[in-house]
């Protein structure tokens, strides 16, 4: 919002419209659609749930709003503006951001109805007293019998639980999608219970294909509320990560040896550990990622450490002149960025060598196998090289749909940054 001063030259009715920083007609109610309002310190999150469109404005921008939504004129709004902070706002540019985002409501649009989220009560019920009990006994019961029996704590060679390798390639397959799935659904019935609606999509961070769950209606919440969506997610991988371990140990053969059963379980448990390792590379963008910069009160903290690190690397080669612009960058921020970007070199370097040291001995010896299968002379029978061919085929699978995920994306972000240079 800025002051407007109205060129000498204009009509007596375009001076009053341009006195109140209106170039439209300052006399008719916007009709703007149902929003709600979230004041966070010095800054007021205005959003249209039924869009998850949201939006950053300061109090006075805020209260702006308000009173356009409450029914006053562009012209009764900028003369109230003025009166109280002592300054002309530019109402109309105000307007705009609201046509932008959406807010606004066109002539021929019919009033939306906003629909009461669903799946609310099965939201409650999985985050009551009593299910927190059982997640608690379960993985108490877990971790107990771990240390009483050191076979039960996954480990790598779980992995390989099978002489075929397709066979353990389909059941991690088969079993991810399970698991995934209740873990994208605590997350979103976590929101829901709050009436905050999600989706979800398949991306992909690093090395790593994953489902994301968007919740953007959360940054209409109070803040404390919205922890527990975040990290949701992570209390269903304890609590499967404990249900797998507690069924293998129940599962073993008379003479106390792990089962087969127990074998697949804890191979699925090890991997369940890994996506919930995963969760503390903070560079990803993960849960855990997520969460802190909630407490902190970011804004889009991965983006200006990347940048600020690029800064930092131009810098040192002397080309000041590719240094992006640090002056947009919300201060907050600015000021985790100084300490949060050393965690971006660190956590590749860390992702690297899990990969190397957990992952990769166990995928070079399954790939190995397969391939050697071709080359035996004759010696593999017809199971065993259909097994490679699946295994092979879902393992190369796998990394070609990531790259193809991360293909698409970067080609909608360049598309999207050129229709913008375009407009």
């Amino acid at each position: 919002m800025q002051d407007t001063t109205a060129p000498p030259y204009l009509k007596p009715e375009e001076n009053s419209m341009a006195e109140h920083g209106i170039r439209g007609n300052s006399d008719t109610p916007l009709e703007l659609h149902p929003l709600v309002y979230l004041e966070d310190g010095d800054e007021v999150t205005i959003g249209r749930p039924d869009t998850d469109s949201y939006a950053i404005f300061p109090p006075d921008g805020a209260q702006l709003v308000r009173r356009l939504e409450g029914g006053a004129t562009p012209a009764q709004v900028s003369d109230w503006y003025a009166a109280e902070y002592g300054e002309r706002a530019d109402v109309d540019d105000v307007i705009d951001a609201l046509r932008e985002l959406g807010f606004v409501r066109g002539a021929d649009e019919q009033p939306v109805a906003v629909e009461p989220v669903r799946w609310q009560r099965l939201g409650r019920a999985l985050f009551s007293p009593f299910a927190w009990v059982c997640y608690a006994a379960i993985v108490l019961w877990a971790v107990l019998r771990m240390s009483m029996s050191p076979d039960l704590v996954p480990t790598p060679q779980d992995l390989l639980f099978s002489d075929y390798y397709a066979v353990i390639g389909i059941v991690l397959l088969v079993a991810a999608v399970p698991l995934i799935a209740i873990h994208e659904a605590f997350h979103a019935l976590a929101a829901r219970r709050l009436g905050v609606r999600s989706r979800t999509r398949m991306s992909y961070r690093f090395y790593f294909l994953v489902v994301e769950t968007a919740l953007d209606g959360l940054v209409a919440v109070e803040r404390r509320k919205r922890y527990l969506p975040i990290v949701a997610g992570m209390v269903a991988d304890c609590v499967l990560l404990g249900l797998l371990i507690a069924v293998a140990d129940a599962a073993r053969a008379p003479d106390g040896a792990l089962s087969l059963t127990s074998r697949v379980c804890l191979g699925l448990a090890f991997a369940a550990l890994l996506r919930l390792l995963w969760q503390f590379f903070l560079y990803l963008r993960t849960d855990v990622y997520v969460l802190i910069t909630t407490m902190l009160g970011c804004v889009d903290l991965h983006t200006t450490s990347v940048r600020l690190l690029r800064n930092r690397f131009l810098r040192l080669l002397g080309r000041t002149d590719k240094l992006a612009d640090e002056s947009p960058w919300h201060p907050v921020d600015r000021r985790v960025a100084r300490w949060y970007s050393w965690l971006i070199v660190v956590g590749y370097t860390v992702s690297l060598g899990t990969f190397v040291l957990a992952l990769a001995p166990v995928l070079v010896r399954m790939v190995s196998g397969a391939v050697d299968r071709y080359g035996s002379g004759g010696q593999a029978g017809w199971v065993e090289l259909v097994d490679s061919s699946v295994f092979l085929l879902l393992t190369f699978g796998q990394l070609a749909l990531t790259l193809w995920i991360a293909a698409r994306e970067r080609t909608r972000a360049r598309r999207s940054r050129t229709h913008h240079v375009i407009a």
